[in-house]
């Protein structure tokens, strides 16, 4: 977990891994280990403001892509965020089982869906 500070708002990022999961995964369960990890930071870290939580995955870039400097090239995709300000906590397995202020690249999701290990 990272936090920033900007004035007196703390907000902290998590970042997942979208490959490579440690067992095999569909959606109840995603949202589960998401509900958990943000569960589990503000455990951590209560006066926090605000939680926001992304999944990225690796793109190809090929041999000698720039990927860092004024003319990178990006390496990952967000495939997945969630932000949970404090305040709206408690409703994170409802937004999380409706789709409510997430973002979900379909392909993601889909592979998700059906069951994935990443």
């Amino acid at each position: 977990m990272r936090c920033e500070r900007f004035g007196a708002h703390v907000d902290c990022g998590v970042v997942l891994s979208g490959k490579k999961f440690h067992r095999r995964v569909d959606l109840d369960g995603w949202n589960a280990d998401v509900a958990a990890l943000i569960g589990a930071a503000y455990a951590a870290a209560p006066a926090v403001d605000e939680i926001d939580l992304w999944a990225t995955v690796p793109v190809g870039t090929g041999y000698g892509t720039v990927v860092s400097g004024d003319f990178a090239k990006p390496s990952s995709a967000n495939v997945f965020s969630i932000t949970v300000p404090r305040t709206l906590r408690d409703g994170v397995r409802s937004r999380l089982r409706d789709g409510r202020g997430v973002f979900w690249d379909p392909a993601f999701r889909a592979s998700v869906a059906k069951g994935s290990d990443g």
